[in-house]
């Protein structure tokens, strides 16, 4: 059993250096340690085919647990994680569909039309909408469209886009922790512990929502300055872009909003009516296809196959580190070095997820913990609702401190340099780390006096 724990431990390691190398697409990386995973550590190092079985988890899809639930949740998952790749492609799937009709950008430019194409007031509006929209689709999306117009706007008006975009990146990645659908690690938190929507909004929802109000006040003073435009008759010679003009298809269109708003009504209901996120994303995809047209292979081309299978072979190796015991010695390890006490104990998996996910993805590291985090929930004193809305934050609010800690970031400077507004890590760090830290001081001290 120590050769295959280490046989494990080295693919997990090896795995993560290649993630942070950025020379081959991750999804090569975690499928092809993954099916090393199951070759070397199931196979050659244990000689258990049932491990392999357990890994692969597919008898999850005849489960009627895995389609509708009682409510009894509560138990950790193991392997991969089939709910969270459901339940991610449905969403992916609408989210194509509702791209098609130009609902983001039509979105973008009303709210700026709304408040007169000033510039201060687009900034603050866009950093609230951006927390808003990432807390129910994928804050990628969010911000590849949001980028993408705050430069627009940037090029009428004559201001600096840049500080705009980067507080935009942060309140994606605040908005995402503040639901279970908002952030790749809270849909794997969620599944994986039988939470519902409603769990972590009244949770970490709470958190997010003050540190929201704080970071809005902090990017003010941090940005204003900066964001003084140039052209401020702009707004009264009506040189502005028609809203309207965004949308391609009227039809498609009020369907986008349909489809979103059932969406929306199934993840905040589903803890009530049974329906698991897996169902709620069958259910959603079904209708997206069936109301297409056209141009279903239009949406099904566009769907990020790479990020799905990129989630399929982190399962598999996070489950080599589970199926040989490689995380319970973690679990130990963080035990000790607490000493029993929940307070350490807190603050080390926060503050730990969060500079660990600054500079590691942040979606491998919490698969990674949440099988630490339940052998650390038998600690008195403290149970795994409190580790699990750590865990969350940790991960999700430390993913925004760096340019490669989370994807929202890659994609928002992207989208900047792209349009000749380069962004460096020193001009990405200078203003959002401080952010972070504000955000994990804020979280920290409510953790301690909600839950502790």
């Amino acid at each position: 059993m120590v050769l295959a724990q280490i046989t494990a431990a080295t693919i997990f390691v090896v795995m993560l250096m290649l993630i942070v190398w950025d020379k081959i697409e991750r999804h090569y990386v975690t499928i092809g340690c993954g099916v090393l995973t199951l070759a070397l550590v199931f196979g050659l190092c244990m000689k258990d085919a049932s491990a392999i079985v357990h890994t692969l988890n597919l008898h999850s899809f005849v489960s009627p647990s895995f389609w509708y639930s009682a409510g009894e949740g509560g138990e950790v998952a193991s392997g991969i994680n089939w709910e969270t790749i459901v339940f991610i492609a449905g969403m992916m799937i609408m989210v194509e569909g509702m791209a098609l009709s130009g609902f983001f950008r039509w979105l973008c430019m009303q709210i700026a039309k709304m408040v007169r194409y000033k510039t201060i007031p687009i900034f603050i509006t866009f950093m609230i909408i951006s927390a808003v929209l990432s807390m129910f689709i994928d804050s990628i999306t969010v911000i590849l469209f949001l980028a993408a117009v705050t430069v627009e706007l940037a090029q009428l008006l004559k201001f600096n886009p840049i500080p705009m975009i980067l507080a935009e990146i942060f309140c994606a990645n605040l908005g995402g922790s503040a639901t279970m659908c908002g952030d790749p690690p809270n849909i794997i938190i969620g599944t994986s512990l039988g939470y519902s929507f409603t769990d972590f909004l009244t949770n970490t929802g709470v958190m997010a929502g003050i540190s929201l109000i704080v970071v809005i006040v902090y990017f003010y003073f941090c940005f204003r300055k900066q964001l003084v435009s140039k052209n401020t008759s702009a707004a009264e010679s009506g040189n502005y872009p028609d809203p309207k003009t965004a949308i391609i298809s009227k039809k498609r269109f009020i369907l986008s909003w349909v489809i979103f708003l059932l969406a929306v009504v199934l993840l905040v209901t589903h803890a009530s009516t049974g329906l698991t996120v897996s169902s709620i994303g069958i259910i959603i995809t079904v209708i997206t296809l069936l109301t297409a047209g056209k141009e279903i292979l239009t949406i099904l081309k566009k769907v990020d196959y790479k990020t799905l299978l990129f989630f399929i072979g982190l399962f598999m190796v996070v489950g080599g580190l589970e199926e040989t015991g490689v995380l319970e010695v973690v679990a130990n390890y963080i035990g000790i070095i607490s000493g029993g006490n929940a307070f350490i104990m807190v603050a080390i998996i926060l503050w730990g997820s969060a500079i660990a996910s600054a500079f590691v993805d942040n979606i491998p590291f919490a698969a990674t913990m949440i099988p630490v985090i339940n052998a650390l929930s038998g600690t008195p004193g403290i149970d795994i609702d409190t580790l699990a809305w750590t865990l969350s934050m940790g991960t999700d609010i430390g993913g925004s401190a760096t340019p490669i800690g989370a994807s929202a970031n890659v994609v928002g400077t992207s989208v900047a340099a792209k349009e000749g507004y380069p962004v460096s890590w020193g001009r990405y760090c200078k203003p959002l780390v401080p952010a972070t830290i504000l955000v994990l001081a804020i979280s920290t001290a409510y953790i301690f006096l909600v839950y502790l």
